[in-house]
């Protein structure tokens, strides 16, 4: 009897002491536990941060982007109705709009692309800025703008509808591009002599 009274008390202690092991783990890990949700809390907060960042900078460079595309414009629109002077101020605008792009809202992965297309559509529009009265040599000089305007598309997309307009007897009957805003052929290359000659290759 003795022994089984003993056995019972052994027991006893077993249990309670087992019991207050799992209460000591239990209480350590609810430290780390917390500590690991802290931890992910931060990190989520981290890439939202930097996602909320890149959005805004994708947001700064296409307003940026838009008002070269919407001087281009305006100096496709000029070659269209054959207005060589036009089209000289507008090649001067667009090189003035050229440079007040902020630097600072295109990404590290887009600078290089974009510093080669800038730098090349820069020389382009000032042969069309300097050479008012010239128009031959303007639209030479667009079409190399044209694919220019094409790539800066390309890299940092658009927020308006547009199109990629195709000639095929444009730059001596090899072909050339432009970028319009509407659906309807004015082919920049010919003017009023052949406004309807081209196709829409793509939209944007």
């Amino acid at each position: 009897m003795k022994n089984i009274i003993l056995s019972a008390i052994a027991m006893a202690f077993v249990l309670v002491s087992c019991n207050q092991k799992n209460k000591e783990v239990e209480t350590s890990n609810t430290p780390m536990m917390e500590n690991d949700t802290t931890m992910d809390m931060e990190n989520s907060t981290m890439t939202m941060d930097k996602n909320t960042e890149k959005s805004a900078s994708a947001k700064n460079s296409n307003a940026s982007i838009n008002e070269v595309v919407a001087n281009y414009l305006k100096l496709k629109n000029a070659l269209v109705n054959d207005n060589s002077k036009e089209a000289a101020n507008s090649g001067n605008a667009l090189i003035a709009t050229i440079g007040k792009v902020d630097m600072n809202s295109i990404s590290k992965e887009q600078m290089k692309d974009y510093m080669d297309i800038a730098e090349d559509a820069k020389e382009h529009a000032e042969h069309i800025g300097s050479n008012g009265g010239d128009i031959a040599h303007q639209r030479e000089h667009f079409v190399m703008l044209s694919k220019d305007m094409n790539d800066l598309i390309q890299l940092f997309g658009t927020s308006q509808k547009l199109y990629l307009d195709f000639c095929p007897m444009a730059d001596d009957n090899k072909g050339a591009v432009w970028i319009s805003e509407t659906k309807e052929i004015k082919n920049p290359y010919f003017g009023k002599d052949m406004a309807t000659c081209g196709s829409i290759k793509k939209e944007y």
